[in-house]
């Protein structure tokens, strides 16, 4: 039986929000890689909205509602399932070193250096004062996952371990199932809530942030505990548990999802947690782990709707998973199950992260005149030509360009305007990871006017590019292009003459294929690849004029002819062109089309360069429609032999 609400993601955000939807009567399904590998397993579980001082006034106001929920949200779960939480308003002491700055929050309370020392005795000397945030506390935050996996359970969630989720099917504008390693899973409705993993699976701007963490433990022959409060301190916190132990954490690494404790983290971390309470330099050291938060550019989270109706985003809760658990499974499930939107989800939306930009890129026409010519006169001037037509779909202009090696976005939005070109492609890795040259692309063209062709450029075999290309199809239908499913496929694992690999192209092909996507290879120009993958149902073929950024023009003009001649598909001449005088040379071939990127980016004035290339594109394909005139071994006059004057 297909479930109405289907939950791809395990940890603690997944398991809340499965839990609150049966509850309220849904049928649901949760699945996850690894229940350990979540972020909530390597947490501490502070409840610190006021002690973590957040900036932003929406999130200060979740953080405060999701803190308000806890002691009901924890006293319900602990009833269904017998197991503590281990929920404790212990309140958070934020001891300073230092005078501090002014505050007007009111919910800290100042304590001088006699009241803090006497209020928590055992602090460093250097301690001069600090704050009490009594309405701050703690959960155990492995005990609350656990007691939410054993919930979810007994109340009859299905929770399948061991599945990865590989991409989502979709059709005009709904998700109608997932692909997985085990095949295809179907509900009514979806929910993202993968947390660091997050960008796998959706064009979504959430990367890893690794924490190191460990754990010391009161000696037994200590009768009383020493610590009975959250201790929040410069770049560290120590969290007392009632069972003796105490969490010491945590750094804060962008390296991605590499593993492992590292010795001067560690080091890092028990300095200052000496400097700030020393005698627990005594306490027998229990464990070490790590984990990765979620985090956003702007360290919110992302909920809500998404560009697809019955997909719904709960991810990138970055430090505060555990705090905002409670409070997004309601949000969540009003959302999905009461169709009712909380005012405050507006601040969440993944749409802040695609506004677009104040130039007003597109809203005119560049007008490189060249003598009485411009350039909307010169793109349709022939009235013979039919469009160029590509998986179904039109286009007049027959240029492609590209995105990168541009000094400056704006350099390349000129060049796209006067290009002409009604298709762009985009490095789907570059965009994602925000590589150099390419901060903010994805906002820098209107993506209304531009088709976009996201492409798998990096990727050295074909499982890699498969995976990046269901992440473009997913970047498009982000920025507006739902019915978007093209992708300029290239697998290069040549790294000093970027040649393609024909046998991994192949395979991507035929998997890409299958998936519904419009594939647009990359090739080299050989004629019997280029007709395999037509057989295996690409929308075209990119054979390169010669290596690709190396201008070297047409140095395979032989093949592509051939390419040109078995082709019942558009062929798009792609890599290699140097200049407009080339870019004409292989339109009057026949090719169908031509993706020029290095030619126009790396000239001295891109934006002319590009209107240059479009008046080649255009006056290659009128003379391939006009027809050359014969080739003779012999001379022929120009002018009439007869009727002339004596």
């Amino acid at each position: 039986m297909t479930s109405d609400v289907l939950i791809i993601g395990g940890g603690a955000i997944g398991l809340a929000i499965a839990v609150e939807l049966k509850l309220r009567g849904a049928k649901v399904t949760v699945l996850c890689r690894d229940f350990q590998a979540a972020a909530s397993h390597a947490a501490a579980g502070m409840l610190a909205p006021d002690a973590e001082h957040i900036p932003n006034a929406a999130m200060l106001d979740l953080c405060r509602r999701s803190r308000a929920l806890y002691p009901d949200w924890t006293s319900k779960l602990e009833d269904l399932t017998g197991l503590n939480t281990g929920y404790w308003p212990c309140g958070i002491l934020a001891p300073l070193t230092q005078a501090p700055k002014p505050t007007i929050d009111a919910s800290p309370y100042w304590l001088n250096q006699a009241a803090i020392h006497q209020y928590q005795p055992g602090l460093g000397a250097e301690v001069i004062g600090g704050w009490w945030y009594p309405e701050d506390g703690q959960v155990d935050n492995r005990a609350l996952v656990n007691a939410l996996r054993t919930a979810a359970e007994s109340l009859g969630v299905e929770l399948q371990e061991g599945i990865k989720v590989e991409a989502f099917l979709q059709q005009q504008g709904k998700v109608i199932g997932v692909q997985t390693n085990t095949g295809i899973i179907r509900a009514t409705q979806y929910v993202v809530a993968t947390g660091a993993w997050s960008n796998e699976l959706l064009p979504l701007p959430v990367r890893p942030r690794k924490g190191q963490m460990l754990s010391v433990r009161v000696p037994e022959f200590i009768p009383e505990l020493p610590l009975t409060r959250v201790l929040f301190g410069d770049e560290i916190y120590i969290v007392p548990r009632r069972n003796r132990s105490i969490i010491i954490g945590a750094t804060s690494e962008d390296v991605g999802f590499t593993p492992h404790n590292t010795p001067g983290a560690i080091q890092t971390l028990l300095q200052k947690a000496i400097s700030l309470y020393p005698q627990i330099q005594d306490y027998p050291i229990q464990q070490f782990w790590w984990g990765f938060r979620p985090a956003t550019p702007d360290e919110l989270p992302i909920f809500g709707t998404s560009h697809c109706k019955n997909l719904t985003l709960a991810t990138g809760h970055y430090r505060n998973g555990i705090l905002l658990a409670p409070i997004t499974a309601a949000l969540i499930a009003d959302l999905i199950w009461e169709q009712k939107s909380d005012p405050i989800l507006s601040h969440f939306h993944y749409s802040r992260f695609h506004t677009q930009p104040s130039t007003s890129m597109l809203t005119h026409s560049a007008n490189f005149t060249q003598g009485n010519l411009t350039t909307k006169e010169a793109t349709h001037p022939v009235s013979i030509d039919s469009p160029l037509v590509i998986a179904g779909k039109s286009f007049r202009s027959r240029l492609m360009t590209g995105t990168g090696k541009y000094r400056t976005i704006e350099e390349m939005q000129q060049s796209v305007v006067a290009s002409g070109c009604e298709i762009v492609t985009v490095a789907v890795r570059r965009v994602q990871t925000k590589a150099a040259g390419h901060e903010g692309l994805a906002e820098a063209l209107d993506w209304q006017k531009i088709w976009m062709l996201p492409n798998t450029a990096g990727c050295a075999t074909a499982e890699e590019a498969i995976r990046v290309a269901r992440l473009g199809r997913e970047m498009a239908k982000l920025l507006g292009q739902e019915d978007n499913n093209f992708v300029k496929l290239e697998v290069i694992p040549d790294p000093k003459y970027l040649l393609p690999d024909p046998i991994g192209t192949l395979q991507a092909a035929e998997q890409l294929v299958k998936e519904g996507f419009a594939v647009l290879p990359y090739i080299n120009a050989d004629p019997m690849l280029a007709k395999r993958l037509e057989e295996v149902g690409c929308a075209t073929v990119m054979p390169l004029a010669s290596p690709i950024g190396s201008g070297q023009g047409l140095k395979t003009t032989a093949n592509i002819q051939i390419i040109i001649e078995n082709a019942s598909i558009p062929v798009v001449v792609d890599a290699g062109i140097g200049a407009p005088s080339e870019a004409a040379q292989a339109m009057e071939l026949g090719a169908d089309a031509l993706l020029i990127n290095s030619a126009i980016a790396l000239s001295q004035n891109p934006p002319v360069m590009a209107e240059a290339m479009n008046l080649a594109a255009v006056a290659g394909r009128m003379a391939y429609l006009a027809g050359r005139m014969p080739l003779k071994a012999y001379a022929s006059a120009s002018s009439p032999l007869t009727g002339t004057i004596n």
